[in-house]
Order: structure tokens, then sequence, then C-alpha cells
């Protein structure tokens, strides 16, 4: 069987199956309807079939329903296929069947994931048998950089499907940064009327400068996002947005010069930063500055329902604040150690402030430094450090460490990868990635509430070279955060690759531009892009 993510147990006992004809009803039972609208909307558009209503007939049926007694939580499901009655896939929750929908369609084969019919008579089997599956992960996440790189709406929707296919359920939208404020905010507008365009954009991250003259820019409106969580929600997926502070801050700062430290830097002059890398501009740590985010973090909650908010809360210089008077008397005034303690000062305001809005702070490692709630959250990116002190002091935390899920990472040595940025990260190297660190009890470890994939764009200058990038890694990346699979050593690396090879035609169906197995593609590479220098690869564990 070549299903990705692997599915926990599956048996096929006949090379017999069920044959999907035009009469075939599809039965949808109570807390089964998103499942069943998406495949009547998505099979039925590749199939040509249009699944109509009612009771199953002598011809069999497509049955969709919830069973809270199908064991694993409820996310899980089980799919049953009888030559003569037809599919059933019954899920624990409504978010099963649909995870169920999703391996019924790679059992249909490729062409079920194309948009229309590319041959008429073709015949749609689904091979006889049993198969129960269950996420080992709760947050299965994959992080989309959209401030460096503007993405417009439908290829945002467009990765929504892709993770849906991958049963990803976490969509981290990476909404603002120095070069990009990508999300509408009415009380703000120049929020995006200037923070949401920069002049020119540079060509890779290192050295020599080259840079891209034509102005970048772009943003969401409040309707462009709710649309998004809409779809997604439709799709069993959560988004998680995130509003990057006190670092990472300039475009905002541009947008309104107040919020920058103002007296000693003409914040003024401040443009939407044209490069990359750690900026010294960051936040002025003002009651001001405090009340503006209180504004934008109103607006983003009635966009975002989820329980998680994400503030950022990495790679924050201090150099302003140590040099600014303003900042100094702030840290007398608060009975503050020096300028560095201003920083987890804001963050737990922020905690606290989510907190009493029925929400959910998470952030990256950095925020552990000074203290946080206990239901703060933490993403950890700068390996498994952060995580695993999060961890053992009582904290949720999402693993994504950038020397094993950063997939702006190159993805092999060959001197014509588009995007050569830090060591190589292969298809294997993910696949063999494990978010779980050996050094925590079973107590601490069940806080790992998930793992997540980032994609950062500062490279990435369209969904083509998204695609490139992040395929087919995340679909190793996915396998990994759903399927219960053996300790990394022990994996089945030629198993995936088999199945891949089947996965590649699926991909290749939904247009995704993929890296192929035997090379880079050429259309990419130009000269100047340059990758950021490493002191040295970290180990892979």
């Amino acid at each position: 069987m070549d299903l990705i993510p692997h599915p926990r147990h599956a048996a096929y006992v006949t090379d017999d199956g069920f044959t999907l004809r035009p009469g075939t009803v599809l039965d949808v039972g109570p807390g089964a309807e998103r499942a069943g609208r998406w495949v009547r909307s998505v099979l039925g558009a590749a199939t040509g079939l249009e699944f109509p209503a009612g009771e199953p007939g002598p011809d069999g049926a497509v049955r969709l329903a919830v069973d809270a007694t199908v064991p694993g939580g409820p996310e899980a499901y089980r799919i049953t296929v009888d030559p003569q009655w037809g599919v059933r896939v019954t899920g624990a929750g409504p978010a099963g069947v649909f995870w169920g929908a999703q391996t019924l369609r790679q059992l249909l084969g490729p062409e079920a994931f194309r948009r229309a019919p590319t041959a008429p008579d073709r015949r749609w089997r689904v091979p006889a048998g049993h198969l129960q599956d269950a996420p080992r992960f709760g947050w299965r996440g994959f992080m989309l950089d959209v401030a460096r790189h503007f993405m417009p709406k439908d290829g945002v929707l467009r990765y929504v499907d892709l993770m849906a296919v991958h049963k990803l359920n976490v969509l981290h939208l990476h909404l603002t940064d120095d070069q990009g404020w990508r999300v509408e905010v009415g009380r703000y507008p120049r929020l995006t009327e200037v923070g949401a365009w920069r002049t020119r954009t540079k060509v890779g991250l290192g050295a020599p400068d080259v840079w891209d003259e034509r102005p970048h820019g772009g943003y969401y409106t409040r309707d462009d996002l709710r649309e998004i969580v809409a779809y997604a929600a439709e799709r069993h997926i959560t988004v998680v947005p995130e509003i990057d502070i006190p670092g990472h801050s300039q475009a905002a700062i541009a947008a309104y010069p107040e919020l920058g430290n103002t007296d000693v830097v003409d914040t003024a002059a401040l443009p939407v930063l044209t490069g990359w890398g750690v900026n010294p501009n960051v936040l002025a740590p003002t009651e001001h500055t405090l009340r503006f985010y209180e504004n934008v973090l109103t607006e983003v909650l009635e966009i975002f329902p989820g329980t998680f908010v994400h503030i950022g809360g990495d790679e924050c210089p201090t150099e302003q604040w140590r040099s600014s008077p303003a900042a100094m008397e702030r840290v007398a005034e608060l009975g503050l150690r020096d300028a560095g303690e201003l920083q987890s000062r804001l963050i737990r305001h922020f905690d606290r402030w989510l907190a009493e809005r029925g929400r959910r702070l998470i952030g990256w490692d950095e925020i552990l430094e000074g203290g946080l709630a206990p239901g703060a959250a933490v993403a950890s990116w700068r390996g498994y450090a952060g995580g695993i002190a999060a961890a053992r002091a009582g904290h949720d935390v999402v693993m994504c460490p950038q020397s094993h899920v950063y997939l702006d990472w190159r993805q092999s040595e060959h001197p014509d990868e588009p995007a050569p940025i830090a060591h190589a990260r292969t298809l294997e190297d993910v696949y063999r990635f494990e978010p779980v660190p050996d050094e925590l009890t079973p107590r601490e470890a069940a806080r790992v509430i998930g793992t997540q994939a980032n994609a950062w764009t500062e490279v990435m200058d369209s969904v083509r070279v998204v695609d490139y990038m992040v395929f087919p890694r995340l679909a190793a990346f996915a396998e990994v955060a759903w399927s219960a699979l053996p300790p990394p050593a022990e994996r089945d690396w030629p198993g995936f690759e088999r199945r891949m090879s089947a996965h590649y035609a699926r991909l290749d169906a939904l247009g995704v531009e993929y890296r192929p197995p035997a090379g880079p593609r050429p259309w990419q590479r130009r000269p100047g892009v340059t990758g950021r220098p490493k002191a040295g690869p970290p180990p892979i564990v």
C-alpha cells in the first residue's frame, strides 16, 4: 500500500474491490457533513460522479459516519471496503471522517487528485479491505512566511488544500516582519498603506549585494483572512496568526514611527526593510506600544477564532534599549535588572492579556526568558533545548528545530539548488526527524503537543519556488507528525521511498512543482543567490 502518511493498521484480503458508479449514493451521517461536502466537491470534480444523497441501494454506497467508539481520539478513523455494499468511512469525530476521506482519495489513485476527469470511461475502484488509523500528535503544523514574500490569497488557499492532502491540521501564518505587514487593521490603516510595501528586495541572504529593484508588497483584507480561516476550518485545519513583537517590527515602525525608539533613532526616516537578517530596530518599551498592539490583537482575535495566537518574541536585539534614556528610565520604573528584561515583561503582559480573553500565547523559544504563565506554549526552533526546558517547566511545546524541519534549508549540496541556504537537509533527513527528545520523562514528553515544519521565504519569491523547497519534504514531515513511527534509525526509509514513487504522481496531478528525486530543476538558479554561512551542520537525531 502506497499511502502517505502511513496508516497504523491496514489489511487487504482480496484483489477485488468496490467500483464507484454514476449512481453511487453518498450517505452522510450526523457530524460528517463537512467531509460529505468535500467528497462531493473535490472527488466529484475529479471523477465526474455526482454522489447523490439517499439510502444505500443494492449497488452499494459510500457511507460517512461518526462513531465515538473508534479508538485513537477525535481524529481517528477506520475504512472498510466491501465489493458488494461499498465503502464505509467512520471517524471518532468529524475530523476523523475528513481524514478518512483523504485516505479514500489516495486509494482511488492519482487521477483522483485532478480537478476534472481526464478519461470519461475511467473505472474508479477502491480496493477491498480494512484500515484503521489515528494521528500521533494533535498539532501537525506548517508555518508559511507571507511577510518576507507575500503570497496572494489563492496561493494560501491552495496550501490549505495541500495540507489537507497530508493530514496536517495547523496553518501558522507569519503575517508581520521587518519586510512587510500583511494583515489589514482597521484602526491603523498605515500598517498596510505603508507597512505592506517595500521599494526593493535583496536577492539571497549573503554577499554579493544583488537587488531586485521592483517594489514588492501586498496584504490580506480582513475578509480575505476570514475566508482563509473558514476555508481551512471546513478542512479541519486551524489557522494560527503570528504578529511578531518586539523584534522583527520595522514595517510597523515605518508606518507608525512613534512605535520605535525615537530618542536614539530617527524612526520617521525608517523604511520597510529591504534586506534580511536580525534587525536592531525594535519596538519601544512604552505604554503606547502596549496599547497599540492590544488594539491590533483585538482585531486579530475577531478574525482568528482559534485558541492560540503567536507573538513571535525571537531575535530581539537590546542595543537600542540600552542606548535609550527613555527605555532605561522604563527599566528603573519597572524595577527591572537591565534592558534585557524589557522583552520578557512585554511577553508576560500579552500572555496575561490573551489569557483574560480565553486565548493562549505561543511564541518562539526565546519567550522562556523571564518566565511564562502556565497556559503559554513554546515553539522550539533553536534546536531541542528550548523545548526540553519548556516541557520540564510545565509548558506545552511544538517542536520545530531549524536543523531538521526548516524547509528553506537547501535540499542537497548540488550546485544548482535554487535556494542554497544553510546546510543540506534531504528528504531522508526529514523522514528521520524525531520530535520528542529521549531526555524527557514520559510525563514531560506528553507536553510535546506536536511538531511543525517552517517555510521562511526570504529567497522564495513565488509559489513556484515555495513548492520546490517545501515538497517533497513536507510529505516526509507529515508522516513523522501523523504516523506512529519507530525510532529514527529503525525507520523504513526504502519503504518510504517506494511509497513516494506513487505519491509523486499525486503531486503531479495537483500541479506541485516539487524537487524531483533525480536532482534539482534548473529554472530558478540565478547569479547572486547565496545562503548565510553556518558554523557547522548540527547533528541529525
